[in-house]
Order: C-alpha cells, then structure tokens, then sequence
C-alpha cells in the first residue's frame, strides 16, 4: 500500500484497532500506525497532513 491507497489504508486500521475512535488519533500517532501496517510500503516521508486527515476521514466512514 501507498499514501494515495487511503481506503485500503483504512480498512486496515479498522481492523487492527477496533476499539479505537478515529476522531481521538493524533496525527502523529496515525502516521505511525500507517507505517507499520503490513502491507504498507511507501516512503514515510510523503505523508502529509491532507493525506492523514483523508485516511482519518475513510476510517470514520469504515465504521459507519
């Protein structure tokens, strides 16, 4: 996965952290968990604040 797989990226999170409520992660805190999912394999450096609010936002959708 890369930045840009932001829905991918947050299924993934849904899954591995299902009692957590996306509004209450840090950025910091997402960015990091990102970068040690799995299948993620992108430069760690590409993230920004507009990519990390866009997974944040698919994640809240994930658990609609």
């Amino acid at each position: 996965m890369k930045w840009v797989d932001v829905y991918d990226i947050a299924i993934e999170l849904a899954e591995k952290f299902p009692d957590v409520d996306p509004k209450d992660v840090n950025f910091v805190d997402l960015r990091d968990w990102v970068i040690a999912l799995e299948d993620f394999d992108d430069d760690p450096s590409h993230s920004g604040e507009k990519v990390l609010e866009a997974i944040q936002a698919a994640w809240l959708e994930e658990l609609d």
